[in-house]
């Protein structure tokens, strides 16, 4: 009985999260209640509060702790043989294989529009930044504070964000990626 329950909860939170990102994207951020939302959703206000005690920020961005668990997983999952920047490589390509849609830039258009949801995703970014830090220090058996770990997961995450802004994302990150590998000096060098 609680495997048909988790379901319900699941439907019940993905259709929260869908009926209030189409109000945003519609209306824009600001300008939709939580009310409105859980009007549209069929659910009362303290329903949805259940489902996203975190606040309105949280129904934009619902997979928050899927996409940290991903990045986690990415390191502690990959391939035997397989380097940490090889297993957080081939989970960002895979993850992007569907390409750009046209649903992830208007999240995106929405998130950088509204500051509220800008200061949110540097939040939410940084927190993942620092799992993966952890993920990567315990893999390797370094120290989460070593400069040389955080420095790493830094520079993964702003590979991602440099690659999704480039006209070929996959190509971009796995040309970064190599850079990181293999370091930069025989590019900079004259």
């Amino acid at each position: 009985m609680s495997g048909l329950r988790e379901r319900k909860k699941a439907q019940t939170r993905k259709n929260l999260a869908d009926v209030a990102m189409r109000l945003f994207i519609e209306r824009g951020y600001d300008a939709v209640s939580v009310k409105e939302i859980a009007e549209a959703a069929d659910v009362s206000v303290p329903t949805l509060f259940a489902h996203f005690p975190d606040g309105k920020e949280s129904l934009v961005f619902d997979l928050d702790a899927d996409r940290e668990q991903g990045l986690i997983a990415a390191v502690r999952d990959r391939a035997p043989g397989t380097t940490v920047l090889e297993g957080l490589r081939d989970a960002f390509l895979e993850s992007a294989a569907g390409g750009e849609t046209q649903e992830m830039r208007d999240f995106m258009r929405l998130v950088h529009e509204t500051p509220v949801l800008t200061g949110y995703f540097r939040r939410m970014w940084q927190r993942h930044e620092g799992a993966l830090a952890r993920a990567i220090a315990e893999d390797l058996g370094r120290d989460p504070d070593d400069v040389a770990v955080r420095a790493l997961a830094h520079f993964v995450f702003g590979a991602m964000d440099v690659a999704r802004r480039g006209e070929t994302p996959a190509a971009d990150f796995t040309r970064i990626f190599e850079l990181l590998e293999t370091g930069w000096g025989p590019m900079v060098r004259k």
